[in-house]
C-alpha cells in the first residue's frame, strides 16, 4: 500500500509544509474517531489541469475504537470523483463544514456523512469526512452527547487550521486514548465532565470528591502539565504518581478562533505497565549485576593461573597453565562487555577488537612485530553465542601469532593478520587469514593434535552448530560459519 507521501506526490501539488500538516492529523486522529464514534477518511483533490470533474484520493483512513466501523475494506489510495462522492466536492468548492445523511455507494447503505475542510495556514489542503450509521430511532446518553460535541470543537478548530497543533509532544505508545477515561475542562481549568472511567482512575488515587467545577489541583492532583498546555496552546503529556498508582494523562487544549475555551483531558492508569517497566529494569540491572560477578571470579582464577605459571620451570606445564589463563581471560573480557550493556547481547566487533589487543600483547615480546586488522560488521549477538565464539577467535588469533611467522620468516610488506566479519542475518562469517607460512601439507583440522585448535573446532561445531574450515591462500586461512537465523 502507498504511504501518505507516495500518493500525495502521485496525484496532488500540495507543498512540503502541507503534507506534514495532514501527517500531523492523521497521527493525531484516532482521539477523533473515538470522539464521534465513527470512521474519518481524508481526502486531497487530485490536481488535474483539464478535468471535466473534480477528483479526490484517499489519502488516510482510521476506525473508531469505541464503536463499530462503516468499513470493512481499506480505502486509502481509492481514487473517488464527485458523482460519488458530491458532498465531499461540495465541501471543497464551498469551504465549510457540510452534513448530511446519504447513501454511502461502497457499503450500500444509508450513513451519516460530515465533510470538515481542513485548512492549513489559510489555504485549504484536504477534506476530512466523518461517516457513521444514522443514529435515527436510537436515543443517545450524556456520555454521547459530550463526545460527539468534543469532536464538533475539534472539527471546527480543523477549518480554522489550529488542529492539528504545529508543534506536538512525542506521543509514547502508551498515550492515553478516549476510552481510557475523559475529563473536559473550561478554560479556567475547572472540570466540566469527567467519563466514568476517568471518575474510577481519579478513586484509585484516593479522590471522592464531587469533581465538577473543581480543578484538579483543587482535589489533590499535582498536574502542572495542564496549565503549561493552556498558556501555551500546545499539548502536553505527564506522568502523576501516588502511592499505589501511576496516572497518566494528555491535554488537549480547545481553541475558538485561535482563543483558549478549554481543554480535553485524556487519563490512563499506567500502573501495571511502570510496574513492568520497573522489574525489567531491575532484572536488567540483576544481569549486568551477575555477568560483573563472574567477570571478576573469572579474572581472579586467570590471574591465579599466571601466578602459578611464572613459578613453573620452562616447558610442557607452564605452556599449559599460560594457556588455560588465556582462554580463561577471554571468557572474563566478554562478560565484562555483557556487563556493561542493558541487554543479554553484545556487539561482535566489540569482542573482535579486544581479542586482537590480547593476541597483540601475547606476540609483544616476539621478535616479529605482527599487525592485526578488523575488517566487516559481525552485528549484535546473543550471550550463549558470543562467549563460545570469543574463545574460538582466541585460538584462531593465537595460532596465526605465534606459529605463522617461525624465526627467519620475512616478508616486505610485514607479518599482518586479517580478521573478516560478515552477518547476513542468517549466518555469520569469520575468516582469519595471515600471510605466514600457511599450513603444513596434508593438515586436515579435524584431526589435528594441537589442544587449541582441537578446543575451537569443538566448540563451532557442539555449541554453536557451525564449521571450520582450514585452508591455505598465500598464508593460512581459517574461516567460520554459524547459523544465526531466528
Amino acid at each position: 500500500m502507498a504511504t501518505m507521501a507516495e500518493l500525495t506526490r502521485s496525484y496532488t501539488r500540495l507543498a512540503d509544509d502541507e503534507v506534514e500538516h495532514l501527517q500531523a492529523l492523521i497521527n493525531d486522529w484516532g482521539i477523533l474517531s473515538d470522539f464521534c464514534f465513527a470512521d474519518l477518511l481524508l481526502y486531497a483533490k487530485v490536481d488535474e489541469c483539464e478535468a471535466e470533474i473534480d477528483r479526490f484520493v484517499v489519502l488516510g483512513q482510521v476506525r473508531p475504537t469505541t464503536s463499530q466501523t462503516l468499513y470493512r475494506e481499506d480505502l486509502v489510495g481509492r481514487v473517488i470523483d464527485e458523482e460519488e462522492r458530491p458532498l465531499v466536492a461540495r465541501a471543497w468548492r464551498l469551504g465549510e463544514i457540510v452534513e448530511v445523511e446519504t447513501t454511502v455507494s461502497s457499503p450500500g447503505e444509508r450513513a451519516r456523512l460530515q465533510c470538515i475542510p481542513v485548512k492549513h495556514r489559510d489555504r485549504q489542503v484536504a477534506i476530512m469526512t466523518r461517516e457513521s450509521a444514522p443514529t435515527v430511532g436510537r436515543r443517545t446518553g450524556e456520555l454521547e452527547r459530550v463526545y460527539v460535541q468534543t469532536f464538533d470543537r475539534f472539527a471546527r478548530m480543523i477549518v480554522a487550521g489550529d488542529f492539528p497543533f504545529e508543534v506536538t509532544d512525542p506521543l509514547p505508545l502508551e498515550a492515553p486514548r478516549v476510552g481510557d477515561g475523559v475529563m473536559l475542562l473550561d478554560e479556567g481549568a475547572r472540570v466540566e465532565y469527567a467519563s466514568p472511567n476517568a471518575i474510577s482512575s481519579l478513586h484509585k488515587m484516593g479522590m471522592y470528591s464531587n469533581t465538577e467545577g473543581m480543578r484538579l489541583d483543587e482535589l489533590g492532583v499535582d498536574a502542572p502539565g495542564i496549565a503549561r498546555a493552556l498558556a501555551t496552546r500546545l499539548p502536553v503529556s505527564e506522568e502523576i504518581e501516588a502511592p499505589d498508582v501511576i496516572l497518566a494523562f494528555r491535554c488537549l487544549p480547545l481553541l475558538d478562533r485561535h482563543r483558549v475555551t478549554g481543554a480535553v483531558l485524556l487519563v490512563r492508569d499506567v500502573s501495571e505497565l511502570r510496574r513492568r517497566d520497573r522489574l525489567l529494569v531491575t532484572m536488567d540491572a540483576t544481569i549486568r549485576e551477575v555477568h560483573h560477578r563472574v567477570k571478576n571470579n573469572l579474572q581472579t582464577i586467570s590471574s591465579l593461573l599466571r601466578l602459578q605459571s611464572r613459578r613453573e620451570p620452562p616447558g610442557n606445564g607452564r605452556t599449559a597453565l599460560e594457556e588455560a589463563e588465556r582462554r580463561i581471560r577471554s571468557i572474563a573480557l566478554i562478560h565484562e562487555i555483557l556487563s556493561r550493556e542493558t541487554g543479554d547481547s553484545v556487539d561482535l566487533n566489540e569482542i573482535v577488537v579486544q581479542l586482537v589487543r590480547v593476541a597483540e600483547e601475547g606476540v609483544f615480546s616476539n621478535e616479529t612485530a605482527v599487525r592485526f586488522r578488523v575488517q566487516g560488521d559481525g552485528g549484535i549477538l546473543p550471550a550463549d553465542v558470543a562467549t563460545p565464539l570469543g574463545v574460538v577467535l582466541t585460538e584462531l588469533l593465537t595460532n596465526a601469532a605465534e606459529h605463522a611467522f617461525p624465526p627467519g620468516w620475512s616478508q616486505p610488506e610485514g607479518a599482518h593478520v586479517q580478521v573478516a566479519l560478515s552477518n547476513d542475518g542468517t549466518e555469520l562469517r569469520v575468516r582469519v587469514h595471515d600471510n605466514g607460512i600457511g599450513w603444513p601439507p596434508g593438515f586436515d583440522i579435524a584431526t589435528t593434535p594441537s589442544l587449541g585448535l582441537s578446543i575451537a573446532r569443538s566448540l563451532v561445531v557442539t555449541q554453536l552448530n557451525g564449521t571450520l574450515d582450514a585452508s591455505n591462500d598465500h598464508g593460512a586461512v581459517s574461516e567460520l560459519r554459524i547459523p544465526i537465523a531466528s
